[in-house]
């Protein structure tokens, strides 16, 4: 198993537009789903709903059976951030990450890790 690449917002770090960088390994949804929601299940549990952009996130799954719940992946033409993900927690809240996508090189990935991360993310999450 391939280890977890995202950065997230230190919790109560204020007003954001995004909560963290996501970098996937793939473009299979149905892969590589299961360790963001885990890795992102003490603040935002439960998420049952992520909405992708279509350009990005060409084909795969409209919905993911995972052990405890069914997510609904919505892909969009109309998103506000087509480099973004858009979970979706009812009760709790939206989690909003850039994605650095999946091509990338190792400088480039990590450039863009960085500068989103900037100085009020904590540090990476393990995975």
């Amino acid at each position: 198993m391939t280890a977890l690449r995202l950065n997230l917002l230190a919790a109560g770090a204020g007003p954001h537009r995004l909560d963290g960088a996501w970098w996937p390994h793939s473009h299979d949804l149905a892969r590589e789903l299961p360790a963001l929601l885990a890795a992102l299940d003490d603040r935002w549990p439960d998420i049952t709903r992520i909405t992708v952009s279509r350009s990005l996130w060409r084909t795969g799954p409209r919905r993911l059976r995972l052990p405890d719940r069914v997510l609904h992946i919505n892909r969009s033409d109309v998103v506000h951030n087509p480099s973004a993900v858009c979970l979706l927690s009812y009760g709790v809240g939206r989690c909003d990450l850039f994605v650095v996508p999946p091509g990338a090189s190792p400088t480039e990935g990590e450039r863009l890790m960085a500068a989103i991360a900037g100085d009020d993310l904590a540090a990476p999450v393990a995975g």
